[in-house]
């Protein structure tokens, strides 16, 4: 299988590189803010599977998304899995921030899942087949104090990710997101320990997520052929 990940350098994303690449699937990641974290992760990812493509790119930028998924394609062959996994938080009060900052956010959450999957569908309606996997956040369905606009680029997400199932599954495409709670990745680095334990004890589970947890339902996702336009909670309990 042909696996693109977005953001796949860090968190959930490189949990879900190294975890695919160990079962023997082709795999390329994208990463656009660390360059540490790509080259470490790419080193990882060589050492397990020769099969790997990865590049420091901005899914934000259409012309840079789409560079990046034709070399994909071309290595590749092609693409069987999408995942639109990059994406950057904010927190802080909405009427503090500035227009310029707001619009970072939109035009990565939800402008880069957008860019990714309208190039990647050129080539998944050719061969009739697909599978796209969008990270979402429990932010998109409930709301997130001081979160706004990550909230709404998320819950911009879910109603992509519906609308596009009704409009693909004819095509035999499938378009799914996973909304997940808190997730131990460096996203929550800015939790302090007062804060973490407080946020803790809100969550059934008394934990966070682990990311590979969330990397076994992005494999239930493209093992199961019958699900399609789904919201996939995971979150602990919290809501």
């Amino acid at each position: 299988m042909r696996i693109f990940i977005t953001g796949g350098t860090k968190g959930i994303g490189r949990a879900a590189a190294l975890y695919f690449a160990v079962q023997g699937h082709d795999v390329a990641i994208c990463g656009n803010t660390d360059k540490n974290a790509w080259e470490q992760t790419m080193a990882d990812l060589r050492l397990i599977n020769k099969r790997v493509v990865g590049f420091m790119g901005d899914v934000a930028d259409y012309r840079a998304s789409n560079e990046m998924i034709v070399l994909v394609i071309k290595v590749f062959g092609g693409i069987d899995v999408l995942i639109n996994n990059a994406a950057i938080s904010h927190v802080g009060f909405f009427a503090d921030m500035l227009p310029g900052q707001w619009q970072k956010y939109v035009d990565t959450n939800l402008g880069g899942v957008i860019n990714c999957t309208h190039i990647v569908l050129q080539q998944m309606l050719k061969q009739n087949s697909g599978c796209i996997i969008n990270m979402s956040s429990i932010g998109g369905d409930v709301g997130a104090s001081c979160e706004a606009v990550y909230a709404a680029t998320k819950g911009g997400v879910n109603a992509f990710t519906k609308s596009l199932a009704k409009e693909l599954g004819g095509a035999n495409i499938r378009v799914n997101a996973i909304a997940a709670g808190v997730v131990e990745t460096q996203m929550n680095n800015h939790l302090d320990e007062e804060e973490t334990e407080e946020l803790t004890k809100q969550i059934p589970l008394r934990r966070f997520a682990a990311p590979e947890e969330i990397v076994s339902v992005m494999e239930h996702l493209i093992h199961n052929q019958y699900i399609t336009g789904q919201i996939i909670t995971i979150d602990g309990g919290l809501t």
